[in-house]
């Protein structure tokens, strides 16, 4: 019996715009490019989420990535929590998941910096049962090890429990620990999926 739900955030519960918030610079399409590929598309992303870098670490990667664009990237880094927008369903999602009677945990590849930036945005996790972001445990998912992390500090069964995530590798990783899943794309197929798994679970 499905018992317990765990949501990413990122494209599920809140809007990553990076690419939105960074057009709002009214950069020049090319210098838009140059900054994405240094910054949010660049492997040095996943160490922001990991968080395990200072955040002027974190910087100086981005700006090794593309030197002569310094002064724009630190102005995309310095604002970022702009690019998190929370969706309008989210809170009351959770809330009617709780009211039939499930327990709600967050399971978010989150950076410290954009976590600090973002706190009244991230105010539905107040909704919630527990919540795990990369940041706190300088883990990231796909690692199976941020999942092992979830389940033993909340006491969570994995073969109870439905995974929610947009990014397929993530939900790969839950698989091999026995979760049901859901690859995210949007609210109305993630609900059909999800009754659906109410149904046979």
């Amino acid at each position: 019996m499905i018992n317990t739900i765990i949501f990413d955030i990122g494209m599920v519960l809140a809007d990553f715009r990076w690419q939105k918030y960074i057009e709002e610079f009214n950069f020049s399409s090319e210098v838009n490019e140059v900054i994405s590929n240094a910054m949010v598309l660049s492997e040095a992303w996943g160490e922001f989420d990991r968080s395990l870098l200072s955040d002027e670490e974190i910087l100086n990667l981005f700006i090794k990535n593309a030197p002569e664009y310094k002064s724009e990237i630190i102005q995309v880094f310095e604002n970022i929590g702009n690019a998190i927008v929370t969706y309008d369903y989210t809170k009351t999602w959770i809330r009617e998941l709780k009211q039939n009677g499930y327990k709600v945990y967050i399971l978010s590849n989150y950076p410290k910096k954009t976590y600090d930036l973002t706190r009244k945005q991230l105010d539905f996790i107040e909704e919630c049962d527990g919540t795990l972001f990369s940041f706190e445990v300088k883990l990231i998912k796909p690692e199976i090890e941020i999942f092992k992390t979830l389940t033993n500090k909340y006491n969570i069964n994995a073969q109870e429990s439905v995974f929610l995530d947009d990014n397929k590798n993530n939900i790969e990783a839950a698989k091999q620990l026995g979760f049901k899943t859901i690859h995210f794309s949007t609210r109305k197929s993630a609900l059909e999926e999800l009754n659906e798994i109410f149904r046979k679970y």
